[in-house]
């Protein structure tokens, strides 16, 4: 039985929504676990698979295979395919295919950001339904500023899909420009993480019941103290569950039972993100390995 075959049979992870339904929809069911599909080299060579473009579709499909079913969110790493060019590009459309048809969430970490209409056709790519490279959300880089990505939120919005901004994420190098402070503007005073993490409340507020979960989100990395980037996990400035993708766990440290404590008030939305924890295991065992974790993340679930 081929991947595809597989998924096919598998019940879907998620109903139709908002991104932020579909979200609290996979949390219910499956717990917050999210495998990253990041098909290094020395991971190819682990797995037994070539380092081209046709091994980095294997193992993504592979992982695809082995994640439905299990957890209801799967994240690329899509540089790890876009290393491989336009064959790379067309192994990613069948990884993401794959996901598609086993009802999974996928998260597309592109970490794109830009102006105008280039930010623009970024999101047409991505978010876009029936796009080959069709994803339900994707990551962005907001330090042109949020209001360059508005084009870009808007189509989210429209299409029912979903957006990560980096706010304060756990490279050491990030920290300098993540905590400097504002000088002036209605954010002045405020960290630029913090702004980030303002800014994308408030666009969650306007568009979501209090009760809801958001549809736009930020990355806060698990492994970092964010009262240090000037945010109070305590006091979350709105009702509204604002999602957030938390990379560091597992390999990088981070424990997915510390999620209330590392994340107060906003770990209810938080999805727990892991990826060469899950995957070192190999082919044979990333399945198991998959299952251990989801048992581990029991506390954290929705």
């Amino acid at each position: 039985m081929t991947p595809a075959d597989a998924v096919s049979q598998t019940e879907p992870a998620v109903s139709a929504g908002t991104f932020g339904e579909r979200l609290n929809g996979a949390f219910d069911r499956f717990g917050r676990l999210c495998v990253g599909i990041d098909p290094h080299s020395w991971l190819l060579t682990e797995w037994g698979l070539p380092d081209t473009a046709a091994g980095a579709e294997r193992f993504g499909r592979l992982v695809v295979e082995a994640s439905a079913g299990l957890v209801g969110i799967v994240k690329p790493q899509v540089a790890f395919y876009e290393r491989f060019g336009s064959a790379g590009y067309l192994a990613l459309e069948r990884v993401l295919s794959d996901a598609r048809a086993a009802g999974l969430l996928v998260i597309a970490d592109v970490k794109r950001g830009d102006l105008g209409t280039s930010v623009e056709a970024y999101g047409q790519a991505w978010l876009t339904p029936g796009s080959p490279l069709e994803a339900d959300a994707i990551t962005l880089n907001p330090y042109m500023g949020v209001g360059s990505l508005a084009s870009t939120i808007a189509l989210a919005t429209d299409a029912h899909k979903g957006l990560f901004l980096l706010a304060a994420t756990s490279n050491p190098e990030a920290a300098a420009l993540q905590q400097a402070i504002l000088a002036g503007g209605a954010q002045a005073g405020r960290t630029v993480a913090a702004s980030v993490l303002d800014q994308v409340q408030a666009i969650n507020s306007a568009a979501t019941s209090a009760a809801g979960m958001g549809s736009i989100g930020v990355v806060l990395g698990a492994t970092v103290a964010l009262a240090d980037f000037g945010i109070d996990i305590h006091a979350p400035s709105t009702a509204v569950t604002t999602p957030v993708l938390a990379p560091g766990f597992g390999h990088q440290g981070a424990n997915s039972t510390d999620v209330a404590s590392l994340f107060g008030g906003y770990a209810q939305g938080v999805i727990v993100s892991e990826s060469r924890s899950v995957l070192s295991a190999g082919p044979h065992h990333v399945a198991d390995e998959i299952t251990r974790r989801v048992t581990e993340a029991g506390a954290t679930r929705g």
